[in-house]
């Protein structure tokens, strides 16, 4: 397998392992064309090795099979993000530490892959962060989760210290690890709990507020707008607008924001 592409080494390698099974070859064609790969980890979809014929090898030696040509120690297939605090699915299908770091543009994002979601596809928004926020501003990240967007800001700016608020009690237990292990602590405060309650002592105290949160953080809209500083500041909105309208969904974001507080606009 030396010197293939990492689809080709996946080939040969569960070829092998089909034809000691007895196994029909024709599985071959429905090996997955995709997946995450980071640190010692794959990640597959959930509709990978699915379909019923697989389940005449389906077990251990699939997956070290699979580890083998990946040239990784653990194997994941993840499903969507369900409920209200965002948690993923993932089912460890070899390996039982569920404990990762990925490292990002300098910053290392540890988590529990089975109990916090990590979106690879922000890795633009995460760096950007750390670029516009300015020397001496305080920043309140209304939807911190692990701390994708907290933790560019204080290692790659000179931002004073951000508020972070966050409800998952297991993307706390990451966010405050992750604090401690890139280097940051004594600049952030972190607040646990339902953000409406807990940003109750915050009025006017931001520069910069963060609503990090999809498909929707007009929930946040009232919250942030309380917590930026009486001379202004600025709102990093993120949602879903019409691909081919995006304008429209700003205008209608613009109208709910002066809706919530009239005395700015």
């Amino acid at each position: 397998m030396q010197g293939q592409d990492p689809h080709g080494r996946l080939r040969e390698s569960v070829a092998q392992l089909i034809q000691q099974k007895g196994a029909d070859l024709s599985l071959l064609d429905a090996l997955p064309k995709r997946w995450e790969k980071f640190a010692d980890v794959v990640l597959f979809q959930r509709d990978s090795f699915s379909e019923e014929e697989w389940g005449s090898i389906f077990g251990p030696e699939l997956w070290t099979a699979v580890a083998t040509a990946l040239k990784v120690e653990r194997i994941g297939r993840v499903s969507e993000i369900v409920g209200e605090r965002r948690e993923p699915t993932v089912e460890i299908l070899l390996g039982e530490e569920d404990w990762v770091v990925r490292r990002e543009n300098g910053v290392d994002y540890g988590y529990n892959l089975t109990e916090c979601m990590f979106s690879a596809g922000n890795v633009n928004e995460r760096r950007r962060m750390g670029e516009v926020v300015e020397e001496g501003e305080v920043v309140l990240d209304l939807y911190a989760g692990i701390g994708y967007y907290t933790l560019p800001i204080l290692l790659h700016s000179q931002a004073e210290h951000v508020h972070c608020c966050e409800w998952n009690p297991n993307a706390v237990k990451a966010l405050e690890a992750n604090l401690k292990a890139n280097g940051v602590s004594s600049r952030c405060s972190v607040y646990f709990g339902d953000n409406r309650v807990t940003t109750a002592h915050m009025g006017g105290v931001a520069d910069r507020v963060i609503l990090g949160l999809l498909p929707s953080s007009q929930d946040g809209y009232a919250i942030a707008m309380r917590a930026l500083a009486q001379a202004g500041g600025v709102l990093h909105l993120h949602g879903v607008a019409p691909a081919k309208d995006h304008s429209s969904w700003a205008d209608v974001v613009m109208d709910q924001l002066r809706s919530t507080d009239a005395n700015r606009s």
